[in-house]
């Protein structure tokens, strides 16, 4: 059976577009500075409660592999701040010290939806994915979100459904679906 995808066009037309993309923090080894800005990237707590503890920890001694995670941590509470670009930085201190952050593609991904830069967000997100992420519901959330401003509602389509199907309690994701209804091709179309 030949299926098209179409959005309804409620009177919040577009909302995925106005959506918040969705972040993932990577955790920390250890108590200190880096495991409480670890906690509020993770929790979603108030970012400004938690950056300058961020800050305290990338200015003390770490290990490699918690000065990227923590690059990361920062970048996902500046994102949640709509800090876009001081974000972006993090990410990419983040990837330049271990380019096998998966979080980090995919939070990278989310600022360059933020930037409307579409066709490298999915990039972004597609490599997030292929390296593995502790929470792939936001990567298809966010990849979601992506494929529909450039078009591809199919595409958005499966990558709401597939993060509804990995988090069935991802409220974002199943409001996403609503919007969508699924009807049969005409035959030969």
């Amino acid at each position: 059976m030949n299926i098209r995808i179409q959005t309804i066009l409620l009177a919040a037309a577009g909302a995925a577009l106005l959506c918040t993309p969705a972040q993932s923090a990577i955790s920390v080894i250890g108590s200190g500075p880096a495991e409480l800005c670890y906690q509020g990237a993770d929790t979603g707590a108030s970012p400004m409660d938690y950056l300058s503890y961020c800050d305290e920890a990338l200015a003390g001694m770490l290990s490699q592999a918690d000065r990227a995670a923590t690059f990361v941590n920062r970048g996902v509470l500046r994102l949640a701040i709509n800090s876009v670009d001081a974000a972006a930085a993090d990410f990419n201190a983040g990837l330049a010290i271990n380019a096998n952050l998966g979080e980090a593609y995919v939070d990278r991904g989310a600022t360059l939806i933020a930037r409307k830069r579409y066709a490298e967000a999915i990039i972004d997100i597609n490599q997030g994915l292929a390296l593995g992420t502790k929470e792939p519901q936001n990567a298809y959330y966010d990849r979601g979100v992506a494929n529909e401003a450039i078009g591809n509602l199919q595409g958005a389509y499966d990558d709401y459904r597939k993060a509804v199907s990995i988090a069935p309690d991802f409220t974002a994701a199943s409001q996403e679906l609503v919007r969508f209804k699924v009807v049969e091709k005409p035959s030969g179309a």
